[in-house]
């Protein structure tokens, strides 16, 4: 193969490059930037070099087999005040022996633990509900999510002060995008009131994190949750155990990545659902014949496919985490293209998904796609809303079973249509978002019978 040195792209300023573009409209431009120059484009944010790849091959190239040539992207290190060495941003030994650490938190044994809990918040935020009102089905998501991820991790102890911890957390988000749209962003050690109100978000997390830490440690208890599992976790190599500072970092990991993107991907979810109404009929079927009177439980997941295709084709065309970076440590080919060090690699979903050369109607909702055996025949890369490699998303089967199961809970008993007049409109700052939020009436099934738990 003939290495050619630069990809095609379009022309930018002198000095932000394609930061203006980029701004008016992510998502558009990416998607134009594809059509227009192909699988991999050469774009420049302000001094920053990127190239967008859009071809599974190429991306399997960056995520598996040249993995070890990349790191995390520069956006991902602007502020290390929230995550700290977490699974997202460490790199590798350390990085390996976290993810050995981590990963049983999510082996079946634990997953069942957890499904009693995601059906419970379910049921919590359903006893609010009112047929007839209006309800942001977006912020009734993440209330579901917000509860789950805090027993979860952290257990009941926790519940009083979740609001706490969210607040801080969106509070910090939003400071993070705002130094990732900055030309300049200002070094996090310089005491501007912007960063001093960081350091004051991230302080009040911490001391609320730390007392949990510190309580567990005195005790001794496994009391089933992921702090007690990260608490007794053991290096299988050396046998060490996490620091209080590990601990942290990888709570606050956990508890960010396991609320916002599962909430999405049900956001999302619910406005294809409610526009297309024949899928959600045929959702309600299967649910109510499957499930009759009873509450969900992980061992029905296997019996309903069609949730499962739902659920999988609403995170191909709204994926959460709608792109992914990586930056090359060193000079490297990907895609028959000469990679200089520092580049970022950006990877990205929405466009990847919705390509037409690995997709029927690619703009279209239709679950019945994923029948039989579609996944296996497409490109390894051509759908990856969990990221893929040695970096895969350590939580997928956790995030899976927590959107199948409160999917088919609420539409047990609910049905929603949307506001009219309002549009939905994706947003792409962090994670794809709907802006202004997804205003649906919601509606009392007339079939639906007392649920035995």
């Amino acid at each position: 193969m003939v290495v050619v040195k630069q990809p095609p792209g379009p022309k930018g300023h002198f000095l932000l490059g394609n930061i203006p573009d980029y701004r008016r409209g992510q998502l558009e431009f990416l998607e134009r930037c594809a059509r227009e120059y192909g699988d991999i484009v050469r774009l420049r944010l302000g001094y920053h070099r990127i190239f967008l790849v859009n071809h599974p091959d190429a991306i399997e190239e960056v995520l598996v087999t040249k993995s070890r040539n990349f790191i995390k992207h520069f956006a991902l290190r602007l502020t290390p005040l929230l995550l700290g060495n977490g699974l997202l941003l460490s790199e590798g030994d350390f990085y390996l022996r976290q993810r050995r650490m981590v990963q049983p938190a999510f082996n079946r044994t634990r997953l069942a633990a957890y499904a009693a809990i995601m059906v419970e918040a379910a049921e919590n935020t359903l006893a609010t509900w009112w047929p007839g009102e209006t309800r942001d089905m977006a912020g009734e998501m993440m209330r579901i999510t917000l509860e789950i991820a805090a027993r979860t991790l952290f257990g009941s102890e926790v519940v009083q002060e979740t609001q706490e911890i969210d607040v801080a957390l969106q509070f910090l988000q939003e400071s993070y995008l705002a130094r990732f749209n900055s030309f300049y962003p200002t070094p996090i050690w310089i005491p501007t009131p912007a960063n001093l109100r960081m350091r004051k978000a991230t302080r009040r997390l911490d001391q609320i994190i730390y007392r949990f830490i510190d309580h567990r440690r005195r005790s001794g208890t496994d009391r089933g949750d992921l702090l007690s599992m990260l608490l007794h976790a053991r290096d299988e190599d050396d046998g060490g155990r996490m620091t209080d500072r590990q601990v942290r970092d990888e709570a606050m990991t956990l508890f960010l990545a396991g609320h916002e993107t599962t909430a999405l991907t049900l956001s999302w979810t619910w406005y294809l659902l409610a526009t297309h109404p024949e899928v959600e009929e045929r959702l309600a079927t299967e649910v109510r014949i499957a499930l009759a009177d009873r509450l969900p439980t992980i061992d029905d997941l296997p019996h309903l496919p069609y949730l499962k295709w739902v659920v999988q084709e609403s995170m191909r065309l709204y994926p959460p985490v709608y792109t992914i970076g990586r930056e090359a440590r060193a000079e490297c080919e990907v895609g028959g293209y000469q990679v200089p060090k520092g580049t970022t690699i950006l990877m990205n979903q929405w466009i990847v998904h919705r390509d037409r050369r690995f997709f029927k109607q690619p703009e279209q909702f239709i679950p019945e796609r994923w029948a039989g055996d579609f996944a296996l025949r497409l490109p390894k890369y051509a759908y990856f809303p969990f990221g893929g490699g040695p970096r895969l998303c350590p939580g997928n089967l956790f995030a899976m079973m927590e959107a199948m199961l409160i999917l088919a809970r609420i539409t047990q008993g609910y049905r929603f249509t949307l506001l009219p007049g309002h549009k939905v409109v994706p947003w792409a700052p962090l994670t794809l978002r709907p802006q202004g939020g997804i205003p649906a009436v919601v509606t009392r099934r007339a079939d639906v019978l007392p649920l035995a738990a």
